[in-house]
C-alpha cells in the first residue's frame, strides 16, 4: 500500500538520524498503525533494521548479530555473552555512521529485564558512540513504561519520542479510491488503521469486505481486539468487557457498573487504561470541565473497535454457526444510524482544523442539557472561537436534504436559546451527507474530509 501522511514524523526521524551526535529515537503507537512502514522508509541503505520475536535471550542475540552481519561481515562469527558485549563491539567495528533500529523492543524486554538497563548504560556512557539508536514497539504500556515513567531506566534520555497514531479520514478516499460520501461509511469501520485499509482494498466490496475479513470466524480482524490487548494488557478479559458493555449502549459509569455487576469504584483503573490507549474516551458537554463534570458519557474512540462491539460481539453466536451473511443484514439495517454518529465525530474533529468564515475555532464539543426556556436541548456541534467572541454552532444530518434554508432557520432557533451563548456571536452551521441546491455555511462529506488532512 502506498506511504500516507508521515511527512511530519518522517522528517523528525531524518533531522535525528542525519545528526553529528547519537541519538536515541523512541517510536511507539497501536499495532498496525504503520510505525514500522515509517521507519523503513526513513532509513538508509546503509543503516540496520532488527525486528525482534519471542525468543530466548541468546537467540535473540544471535539473530540481531546475524542482522547486523548483513550490513557488517563477519558480526555474526562472535558469540555474544550478553547485550552489552554486542552493542559495544558495534560500536567497534563501525568506520562509517549508522542507524540501527530495533524493532518490537517489548519482545526482547520480555526475555530480558536487564536490557532497558544495558541500553540506559550505553546511552549514558558509550563515548563517541557511532550509531544511533531506534526503539520501536506496539506494546504501548511497556513502551510509556520504558521511557515516559520518571522511574525508568531510559526516562529523560530520549532525543525523539514519536507516538504513532491512526491516520485521520482524509486518506482513507485516495487508499480505497472511492467518493467523498462512502470514505465517510468506509473510515466509520475501518478507522485509520492503514493495515485495515490495504486489507480492505484487497475485496471486490464494501460487504464482502467485512463478512470475510471481520464476521467470517477465519477473518483476518475476527478476534483483532483480543490480539490488541494482549499487547498492552496482562488480564484482557476486563477490558473486553467494558468495550462490550459500551458498545452496547451502557455510556455512564453506573450503567456499565451495573451491567458487569462490580462497584463504579473498581472500574477507575480499567476504564483510564482503555483512555489512556486510545479504546475509550469520556464525553462531557460543551462548557464542563472534564475532570469535574458529572455528566460524562463514555463511548468507544476508536471506529472498528466501536464497529466490532456494536455489531460483532453481540452475534458471536450467530457468527460461530457461520451465519454472516444474517448478521450483515442485521448491521445493514442500522448502518445509517450508526455513520450518523462517525459523521457527527468527524465534523466536530474537522472544526478546529481549518477557519470558518475567517475565524479560527477551538476544539469543537457536543452540548445537551436544558435550554433558556427549560425544555431538554442537544446541540451536535459547539465551538468557541480562539479569541472568545464567536460561538460556532452546528447540526449533522446523515441524509439528503432537500432544503437546508429551513433547516439552518430552525438551528437559528435553537441557537438563541443556548444557554452558554449569553454575549457571543452566533455563527450557525450545517454537515449533510447531501443537498439538492447549495446553500452558504452547508458543510458536505468532501469538505470535512479536505479539513482533516
Amino acid at each position: 500500500m502506498k506511504f500516507y501522511n508521515r511527512e511530519k514524523e518522517r522528517q523528525r526521524l531524518i533531522k535525528a538520524t542525519d545528526s553529528k551526535k547519537a541519538k536515541l529515537i523512541i517510536v511507539y503507537g497501536r499495532r498496525r498503525c504503520g510505525k514500522s512502514t515509517l521507519i523503513k522508509n526513513t532509513l538508509k541503505p546503509c543503516d540496520i533494521y532488527y525486528m525482534a520475536q519471542q525468543s530466548d535471550e541468546s537467540i535473540q542475540r544471535m539473530q540481531l548479530a546475524s542482522t547486523i552481519s548483513e550490513k557488517i561481515k563477519g558480526f555474526d562469527s562472535v558469540v555474544y555473552p550478553n547485550w552489552e558485549s554486542l552493542f559495544t563491539n558495534l560500536n567497534n567495528v563501525l568506520k562509517e555512521p549508522l542507524t540501527l533500529c530495533i524493532d518490537e523492543l517489548p519482545y526482547l524486554v520480555k526475555s530480558s529485564q536487564s536490557l532497558p538497563s544495558v541500553i540506559q548504560r550505553v546511552v549514558d556512557s558509550t563515548v563517541n558512540r557511532k550509531y544511533h539508536l531506534i526503539l520501536c514497539g506496539s506494546s504501548q504500556q511497556m513502551m510509556q513504561g520504558l521511557i515516559l515513567n520518571s522511574s525508568a531506566p531510559l526516562y529523560g534520555r530520549a532525543d525523539e519520542i514519536l507516538k504513532i497514531t491512526p491516520l485521520e479520514a482524509y486518506w482513507i478516499r485516495d487508499a480505497l479510491s472511492c467518493k467523498p460520501d462512502q470514505s465517510i461509511v468506509e473510515y466509520s469501520v475501518w478507522g485509520g488503521v492503514p493495515r485495515y485499509w490495504e486489507l480492505r482494498a484487497g475485496e471486490k466490496s464494501f460487504k464482502t469486505a467485512i463478512n470475510n475479513i471481520v464476521f467470517d470466524r477465519f477473518g483476518v480482524l475476527h478476534e483483532e481486539p483480543a490480539r490488541l490487548f494482549l499487547d498492552d494488557m496482562r488480564e484482557s478479559v476486563q477490558a473486553y468487557s467494558i468495550l462490550s458493555v459500551v458498545g452496547g449502549g451502557s455510556n455512564r459509569l453506573s450503567e456499565i457498573a451495573a451491567r458487569l455487576s462490580k462497584p463504579a469504584t473498581q472500574l477507575s483503573r480499567p476504564i483510564d487504561n482503555l483512555i489512556q490507549l486510545g479504546y475509550l474516551k469520556r464525553v462531557v458537554p460543551f462548557g464542563e470541565a472534564e475532570k469535574n463534570s458529572k455528566k460524562g458519557i463514555y463511548r468507544i474512540a476508536d471506529p472498528f473497535m466501536n464497529f466490532y462491539f456494536t455489531f460483532l460481539v453481540p452475534n458471536l453466536s450467530r457468527l460461530e454457526l457461520g451465519l454472516t451473511e444474517q448478521v450483515y443484514k442485521g448491521f445493514e439495517s442500522r448502518l445509517a444510524n450508526y455513520v450518523s454518529s462517525e459523521w457527527e465525530n468527524l465534523c466536530r474533529r474537522s472544526v478546529p482544523m481549518k477557519s470558518i468564515n475567517g475565524i479560527d475555532f477551538d476544539i469543537a464539543c457536543r452540548w445537551w442539557g436544558t435550554n433558556m426556556k427549560n425544555e431538554p436541548m442537544e446541540l451536535d456541534v459547539v465551538a468557541e472561537s480562539t479569541d472568545k467572541k464567536y460561538l460556532l454552532i452546528g447540526e449533522c444530518k446523515w441524509s439528503t436534504i432537500s432544503n437546508p434554508v429551513s433547516l439552518m432557520k430552525k438551528l437559528e432557533q435553537k441557537a438563541k436559546l443556548f444557554p452558554l451563548a449569553k454575549g457571543k456571536k452566533i455563527i450557525t452551521v450545517l454537515y449533510l451527507k447531501e443537498v439538492s441546491e447549495a446553500s452558504p455555511n452547508v458543510f458536505l462529506p468532501s469538505d470535512v474530509l479536505e479539513r482533516l488532512q
